[in-house]
């Protein structure tokens, strides 16, 4: 088995509102995708998180998406590319600092819902996200591990930015890679026995099954695990047991 990265999107409660178990799940990830403001988070939260996440080692990535609170980053916007980059930077940024005055730091980019879905979709907007990660600094850049990783890859080696292909344990692919949309039947697993085998069999390799019943293996340096309730808290710490022998 590979050693897979365990990495989930937290810092995402606002203001008096309160969503998922932050406290709960980060001592069994690796690397924490914290909210930046834009779909969910604020100062304060972000503030909190970071400090969490220094206090269990685990690696801050900045987890920007398009400025949409209300339907929490889930939906497509038309931006043009100098606008995602603008988007981008000014995310990074605002994280970065508050990392920074904690004596810590961003290591690395997760773009957040359709943000991220959209990059995948399109080339284009792919481009101006990698290009503005490269701006910003030395970071990587995490996104979706598909059928056939090649044209990631070349934009990433084109603008020296590395990347960090990523899986989930508790989401439903269809058979190019993508993940099948929330809003079809089937498309999130909530049974932890489930999920604990898809993490296993992501880290060994092995084909998964996609929507359409053919088979489906990715190439993944990370895996996306989620905290949201007491079950995939749970969840997550049999999938850190279960990833020891790698």
């Amino acid at each position: 088995m590979s050693r897979l990265l365990l990495n989930c999107d937290i810092g995402e409660s606002f203001g008096n509102w309160t969503m998922g178990l932050d406290a709960e799940v980060m001592p069994f990830i690796d690397c924490a995708n914290v909210a930046c403001g834009f779909h969910a988070g604020d100062p304060s939260i972000m503030r909190k998180t970071v400090s969490l996440a220094l206090k269990h080692g685990v690696q801050i990535g900045a987890h920007p998406a398009y400025q949409d609170l209300q339907g929490f980053g889930r939906r497509s916007m038309a931006y043009t590319p100098q606008e995602i980059q603008d988007l981008l930077h000014y995310q990074i940024g605002a994280l970065d600092g508050i990392c920074r005055a904690q004596g810590g730091r961003v290591s690395y980019v997760k773009p957040h819902g359709a943000m991220y879905n959209d990059m995948m979709a399109n080339p284009v907007q792919l481009r101006a996200v990698i290009q503005a990660v490269a701006a910003y600094g030395e970071l990587p850049l995490m996104l979706l591990a598909t059928r056939d990783n090649s044209a990631a890859q070349a934009l990433g080696d084109e603008y020296g930015v590395t990347l960090w292909f990523e899986a989930f344990a508790d989401r439903a692919y269809d058979s190019q890679g993508h993940l099948v949309s929330r809003q079809l039947p089937g498309a999130v697993h909530h049974d932890s026995e489930i999920i604990v085998q898809q993490a296993l069999t992501i880290s060994r390799g092995e084909n998964l099954t996609a929507s359409d019943g053919s088979p489906l293996i990715l190439q993944a340096d990370t895996l996306c695990v989620h905290g949201d309730n007491a079950s995939s808290v749970a969840a997550v710490q049999r999938i850190r047991e279960a990833l020891k022998p790698a």
